[in-house]
């Protein structure tokens, strides 16, 4: 009997069959490696991270106040809603039920006890896990879920996709917050996180950003309106990245910044899986003698995250980027300083989720003096022992299972 040889379709379908499960076997076995060293390793030192401490900036009228200490900065979001007369949008990624989570609602509850307008904004998807009876807000509070899934049938319309990542709260139209941390006892005390304090013009374009999500995505809720007046001053600008207009401006604010950098780029990520042009831009950046720094976790929340983003060690090393892995805890900012003069401070990483994917909103801000700020704080962080710098000869003797594992992850890259 003859036998036939199988269709280049069933090879193909095998291949599949063969990395799915690869990958499966990969995955599982980064989780609980991971799971066992921080068991092995045991409680964290006494010590904390290096906090830097609070610093208001004047930028082009308006007053800027980087926050890299979420207990301190929670206490001053919550003072703010506190003194609210007229209006809070809160809009948050992640809002645990727990102590931090629950004093926040009983902020909110009083603001609009005393007659404040209270509108809230949460990603239905992250907070699967909290229970549905905190997250329910009672009137005459405006509550707006981004469903679990928002594409219904047109799976494949990028309008429809995408998470709200974005984390801002504005107040009275007068003070507003917007930066990498959610909401949570976790966050406020083991998360390296920045944040922002805005007063003064710049903070309509946060209180701009809400509404025209909350009207977007809003339903049959009450529309509401921009207090305050826009201002063009061009020394700060908020990019917002939106799937249902199709609009990604915060990929090309990078791209543009990256490619006009003379002297240094200092870029803090937590989750660092690049595109093809922004890795090029980079290495372009450090072959024209750039002094090119890159701030990740050594270990973060998400493993495959981890794994995805050492694919790119070896071209990042070879090139003369600087890695630097920070220790113990999690680095969770999503920030970046060229040359001294620009800056971004937002909610977007430099992943495809981030950056081509989900809603997302960063402040971009041209000032010496916020940048320089901003500098002292990425100094602080990468000194030793809070941060390690990996070097290229250490990257190279990594053991060949190491290597397997990011060949095989490799192909995951477009999704994350």
């Amino acid at each position: 009997m003859r036998i036939r040889p199988p269709s280049p379709r069933a090879i193909a379908w095998r291949a599949a069959r063969t990395w799915l499960v690869a990958v499966v076997v990969v995955v599982v076995g980064l989780m609980s490696t991971t799971k066992i060293r921080k068991l092995l390793r045991g409680k964290r030192a006494a010590e904390p991270f290096r906090r830097t401490p609070v610093r208001a900036v004047p930028v082009a009228g308006s007053q800027i106040a980087t926050f890299t200490d979420g207990a301190e900065l929670f206490e001053d979001m919550l003072a703010a809603i506190d003194a609210a007369s007229e209006r809070v949008l809160l809009e948050t990624y992640i809002l645990k039920a727990d102590a931090t989570g629950q004093r926040f609602k009983d902020a909110l509850v009083r603001a609009a006890g005393r007659g404040v307008d209270v509108h809230v904004i949460y990603d239905g998807f992250a907070n699967l896990v909290v229970s549905p009876s905190f997250l329910r807000f009672p009137a005459p509070i405006q509550v707006l879920r981004y469903p679990v899934w928002a594409a219904g049938l047109q799976v494949f319309n990028p309008r429809r996709l995408g998470r709200d990542h974005r984390k801002i709260l504005v107040v009275d139209g007068t003070v507003g917050y917007v930066g990498g941390y959610n909401i949570g006892d976790l966050y406020a005390t083991d998360w390296r996180d920045t944040h922002l304090r805005v007063t003064g013009p710049a903070v309509w374009d946060l209180d701009n950003a809400f509404v025209d999500f909350w009207n977007l995505r809003g339903g049959s809720l009450r529309r509401l309106h921009q207090i305050g007046t826009a201002s063009w001053d061009p020394h700060v600008r908020a990019h917002r990245n939106t799937p249902g207009q199709l609009m990604y401006p915060i990929r090309g604010m990078y791209l543009e910044a990256i490619d006009r950098a003379q002297h240094h780029i200092y870029i803090t990520a937590a989750y660092f899986i690049p595109d093809h042009d922004i890795l090029q831009g980079l290495l372009d950046a450090a072959r024209r003698g750039v002094d090119v720094r890159i701030l990740m976790p050594e270990v973060s929340n998400h493993v495959v995250a981890d794994w995805l983003s050492r694919g790119f060690y070896g071209s990042l090393l070879a090139g003369g980027v600087r890695i630097l892995l920070y220790q113990d805890w999690m680095v969770h900012a999503k920030t970046a300083t060229i040359d001294g003069r620009w800056s971004t401070v937002g909610t977007a990483n430099i992943d495809r989720l981030s950056l081509t994917g989900n809603y997302e909103i960063n402040l971009e801000i041209i000032d010496p003096g916020l940048a320089a700020h901003l500098e002292a704080v990425f100094d602080n962080d990468t000194r030793p022992p809070q941060a390690r710098e990996l070097t290229r000869a250490e990257w190279e003797r990594r053991h060949l299972v190491a290597r397997v594992c990011e060949l095989i992850l490799r192909p995951l890259r477009p999704l994350l």
